[in-house]
């Protein structure tokens, strides 16, 4: 890697790990809990230490200006709810030298493995890969094994998210988002399937956010390299609190217990 590439995952994944707070899901559908109010929300999780926010690209423009922070990940994959049979096929709105040019520290990609659209997703990843490595930008892959063509190897514990991981190393990926696999044991097996560092996404939507805190301790015991989890966030009564709570697990290694006092103050 060259020292471009090195220092941006340093200054977003300080000693490897990261509190990463993806945005992005406005494009998707709207309205959205917690949207609606963006400055306020990416002040809050710029407050509470994130560690990088992952943003669309017009997003990512309007905050660098006026936060003058500069952890942004251009998140460059889209597909709306409206598009029927293609609404999981994520395509691509930007090149990697234009988010270089907003002002981004990385971009980021999503495939939906066992979609019918996935071979395209997969071509776009390496194609961004291969656009932010002279640049110097780092590249996360959000790789989600959830579509209706999905296989499943006989005795994969970890029902798809190992080879979700190995999809994101293998196409140059230098971070992985990926589902939590439901125990520290399968979790285990996704983190040693890869050498980058792996992102827990959100999880189920019905949990509280002190059983996700739960599940973000034992990610991180697994040998996660931290989260990167958004609605729980942003949607949040006080997205600051949370951001600091999961600081305290993923960089201070609390447990959750102790975690959780932070939402109390």
């Amino acid at each position: 890697m060259g020292e471009g590439l090195v220092d941006r995952l340093a200054k977003i994944l300080p000693n490897g790990r990261g509190v990463w707070i993806p945005m992005d899901h406005g494009i998707s559908a709207y309205p959205e809990k917690g949207l609606d109010n963006m400055d306020q929300v990416v002040s809050s999780c710029i407050s509470g230490g994130a560690d990088a926010i992952v943003l669309q690209k017009g997003a990512l423009s309007h905050f660098v200006e006026t936060t003058g922070w500069s952890n942004f990940v251009c998140h460059v994959s889209v597909s709306t709810v409206n598009a029927g049979e293609k609404n999981q096929y994520k395509v691509r709105v930007a090149n990697a030298e234009e988010c270089l040019i907003r002002g981004a520290s990385a971009v980021s990609a999503q495939i939906n493995l066992g979609d019918s659209f996935e071979p395209e997703m997969i071509e776009e990843m390496g194609k961004l890969t291969g656009e932010a490595l002279p640049l110097g930008l780092p590249t996360l892959g959000m790789i989600y094994p959830r579509g209706p063509m999905l296989k499943i190897s006989e005795g994969d514990i970890t029902k798809g998210v190992a080879h979700a991981a190995r999809v994101a190393w293998e196409l140059g990926c230098d971070v992985v988002k990926v589902p939590w696999t439901g125990d520290v044991e399968s979790f285990k097996l996704v983190c040693q399937a890869v050498p980058i560092p792996v992102l827990i996404s959100g999880g189920p939507r019905n949990i509280s956010f002190i059983e996700l805190l739960h599940i973000v301790e034992l990610a991180i015991s697994a040998g996660g390299s931290g989260v990167c989890i958004g609605r729980q966030i942003f949607g949040a009564n006080d997205p600051e609190s949370c951001v600091k709570a999961l600081r305290a697990i993923v960089h201070d290694n609390s447990t959750s217990a102790e975690a959780s006092k932070l939402l109390e103050r």
